[in-house]
């Protein structure tokens, strides 16, 4: 069913058709409330667009109370929004090639890598150009969560530990690790959480450790596990309408996409290192419990990782693609450091310089 807007975002496109537009002043939206690295994100945009253009180019951003993260494609539809965090993962079936690189999620181990692998994979994947442009958009780059752990009422050390225990799943890859190890896997939104663990339906969750404050884990949870399963990276972080992109001068469009290339990996040092070590003192000041797993589990846990993308890798070309380019920059990000600046740098020249913003997107 088409998502309908609320009453609020209608008076909102209403007002913004009714007054002359400048081309220049962006409407965006991060589609996340302001505690989210998604607003952070958005923040840090707006601020490097105005640098970036010598305030030629502005931004206004617009909040979830208008447009939330479902909302976001009928909002770059209409012509509510000029740039929107559009997950491809909320819109599947727009998006079959480009979420491809979410089933190698298990492959996450540096955030950096992984947000910039899908940076370049977004930008340079033919059929996932082809998605975004199908979706009437261009895609401006990625960032990725911090590496998900186990958070759970259960203790969690070894592999036995993990059989019969029923664990919230945010995706088809962290379902086939938890069958592997014995334990079932629970379909439901993030925000559902709280409540499926205080009810006793689930024991876990296999999540990133910021959840124990965005959804307020830290008062429910009794164990964090450090295995590391995957990272969440298939994001747009700025999708910008094919209309606007068209509507900029290169000029204008370089300018655009130098701000979004610098906010990506913001997202990126917000969501996994920033954020996370926010969380981790929240649980050392709490009663819960950071247990160690064996060395066992541990390597029962990276073989399944390796086996797991192995097979993806063999099924679609475009996984394997994907694969070579984490890779790719797991080497780079070991060489550069976690400097989001110096990053975005890298990514420059190594993707960006690269690609002709004549044609790019169109």
């Amino acid at each position: 069913m088409k998502t309908r807007f609320s009453v609020l975002a209608a008076l909102a496109v209403a007002s913004m058709l009714a007054a002359p537009v400048v081309a220049e002043e962006l409407r965006v939206a991060p589609a996340a409330p302001p505690q989210h690295p998604s607003y952070y994100m958005y923040e840090k945009f707006v601020e490097f667009l105005s640098a970036e253009s010598g305030g030629n180019l502005t931004a206004t951003i617009i909040g979830p109370e208008v447009v939330a993260l479902p909302q976001v494609k009928d909002a770059l539809a209409t012509g509510l929004l000029n740039v929107g965090n559009a997950l491809p993962l909320y819109f599947a079936a727009d998006f079959p090639k480009t979420v491809v690189a979410g089933d190698l999620a298990l492959l996450g181990r540096s955030p950096h890598a992984m947000g910039l692998a899908m940076t370049e994979f977004g930008a340079t994947c033919a059929p996932c150009q082809a998605e975004f442009k199908a979706f009437n958009s261009v895609f401006l780059g990625s960032g990725a969560s911090d590496v998900y752990v186990l958070l759970t009422t259960k203790p969690v050390k070894t592999v036995d530990d993990l059989k019969g225990l029923r664990l919230r799943s945010g995706g088809a890859p962290y379902s086939r690790w938890a069958e592997h190890f014995g334990a079932t896997p629970v379909n439901m939104p993030v925000g559902e959480t709280f409540e499926a663990m205080s009810q006793g339906t689930i024991d876990g969750t296999m999540a990133s450790i910021v959840d124990m404050l965005s959804f307020r884990l830290v008062d429910v949870a009794k164990y964090v596990t450090p295995v590391p399963i995957g990272t969440y990276h298939v994001t747009s972080n700025f999708t910008t309408t094919l209309d606007t992109w068209k509507g900029l001068s290169v000029e204008q469009r370089t300018q655009l996409l130098a701000a979004a290339n610098r906010a990506d990996t913001q997202l990126t040092d917000r969501w996994a290192f920033q954020l996370p070590e926010v969380a981790r003192k929240a649980v050392a000041d709490s009663t819960i419990e950071v247990l160690e797993p064996d060395a066992a589990l541990l390597a029962a846990s990276e073989e399944f990782a390796a086996a797991d993308a192995a097979a993806r890798v063999a099924a679609d070309p475009l996984a394997g693609q994907f694969a070579d380019l984490v890779k790719k920059w797991t080497a780079i990000v070991e060489e550069v450091g976690g400097d989001p600046e110096a990053l975005a740098a890298r990514a420059q020249t190594e993707i960006w310089s690269k690609i002709d913003l004549n044609t790019y997107g169109m």
